[in-house]
């Protein structure tokens, strides 16, 4: 088997993470995840709800040097936590806040701040070949999957997209704002510190006042790892951030509105990454630059019909794509929207995310989503419903605005208002989390 180094580009005592009582140098991250290994119980694999990012990446590097496998579900759940069990007995639950695992045992996070970081020698080299992490889709199209990691696949995923970011010659100080569990977190924060040369927070800052609390805590270079959802929270509060070189969004797509808003505020620029736990990171673009999207290294795009698929590079396999997607001559793509977004009613065909984009680009709507039920229809013809945030809209203003942009067969029947949608913690709305906000509205009408 062949080896790759568990840490690159940072030596033993180089600074790998920023914690509030300060840096933290590669040598003792290794001595603190060696004693965690020690003490975790027998079993082949380790669900890490850590909500510290920093406990989150000891117990990732503790369970590798257990021989363990890391289960990373993007929904903790109790449905999620069930099927996990099922399917992976002999699970043990590591976290460091009184999560509620179910029958699951549970590892609370112990204190570390004995341990004597002088017995690290060298970085140690996992096995290429090794499984070492099952990634688990959102369940934004329904249950959530399983996806099987390699080490050697993930440490080239790190070095591609910090080559694409332009992270090898001026490595960052990260503050990511989605969970390291997450598949987007997990490479654009932990493995772009393993493999990137980069730092990262040890926080996981929500609200934006944290988020600058946050940033002001690590020395620039200063990257900030966001979802749309966050990024447009952080701008509406319009507090004062540190000065920052880099923001990076993912998980759902960035409207150049937004991006531009970001970029006069921050002066910095504003990238984006595409991907899915399926296929990991595969291409990233400017959003202010255009819409087509440039394939990080190594990453092939090949398609049948309305199929595509990725392979090479870092990905594992040949991965079928859920997004329809045109590929250019020069190599870029662009991205035509998800094959299970596509709506026909009474022959007209759409978008749910393009509806997603008209109703909350009316002045006056916080937050809101179309959702299409598998079984309602009047006379053969489904209804789509909307849920809305829009604290100072009523039924027939939202209604009449909606009325200049989108075709009369796509206005939402009903129309919901609600106090907040149910999103995750990366601002995903779930199938699942939709669909019980619909049988709710049935259940009260």
């Amino acid at each position: 088997m062949s080896l790759r180094p568990l840490i690159s580009r940072h030596g033993l005592d180089d600074t790998l993470a920023w914690r509030a009582d300060g840096p933290v140098s590669v040598r003792r991250f290794l001595a603190e995840s060696s004693a965690l290994a020690r003490q975790l119980p027998a079993g082949d694999c380790l669900l890490n709800v850590c909500t510290d990012r920093y406990r989150f990446a000891v117990g990732f590097v503790a369970g590798l040097l257990a021989g363990k496998t890391s289960l990373q579900p993007a929904s903790q759940s109790a449905e999620t936590l069930a099927q996990i069990e099922a399917a992976h007995p002999g699970t043990v639950c590591l976290r460091d806040t009184p999560f509620a695992a179910g029958t699951l045992p549970c590892v609370d996070f112990p204190d570390l701040s004995a341990v004597t970081p002088e017995e690290i020698r060298e970085i140690p080299g996992i096995a290429a070949e090794r499984v070492v992490a099952i990634l688990f889709t959102s369940g934004s199209t329904g249950l959530p999957q399983a996806h099987r990691k390699t080490w050697g696949k993930l440490v080239d995923n790190a070095e591609a997209g910090a080559r694409a970011l332009g992270l090898l010659a001026t490595p960052m100080n990260i503050v990511g704002t989605v969970p390291a569990q997450h598949s987007f977190g997990f490479e654009s924060t932990f493995l772009l510190a393993l493999h990137g040369g980069c730092r990262f927070w040890a926080g996981k800052p929500f609200y934006p006042q944290d988020i600058a609390a946050a940033l002001a805590a690590v020395p620039p270079p200063r990257l900030l790892v966001t979802t749309p959802f966050h990024l447009s929270t952080l701008l509406a509060a319009d507090i004062p951030l540190p000065p920052l070189d880099l923001l990076l969004s993912a998980t759902a797509p960035l409207s150049a509105d937004l991006a531009g808003r970001a970029e006069a505020r921050c002066g910095a620029p504003v990238r984006e990454i595409y991907g899915s736990t399926e296929s990991g990171q595969l291409a990233s673009r400017r959003t202010l630059a255009g819409p087509r999207w440039q394939l990080l290294p190594g990453v092939r795009l090949s398609s049948d019909g309305d199929q595509t698929c990725a392979e090479g590079g870092h990905v594992e396999g040949r991965v079928p794509l859920g997004d329809r997607i045109d590929c250019h001559d020069d190599g870029s793509f662009s991205l035509l929207g998800r094959h299970s977004d596509l709506i026909n009613i009474a022959g007209k065909r759409t978008s749910l995310a393009w509806l997603d984009h008209q109703i909350t680009s009316i002045a006056g709507v916080v937050d809101a989503a179309f959702f299409l039920p598998d079984d309602d229809s009047i006379d053969g013809v489904t209804r789509l419903t909307a849920f809305v945030v829009a604290p100072s809209l009523d039924r027939a203003q939202l209604l009449q605005a909606l009325r200049q942009r989108i075709d009369p067969v796509f206005l939402p029947r009903p129309l919901s208002f609600v106090d907040s949608l149910p999103r995750n913690s990366t601002g995903k709305l779930p199938r699942q989390a939709l669909l019980a906000l619909h049988e709710a509205r049935k259940a009260h009408d």
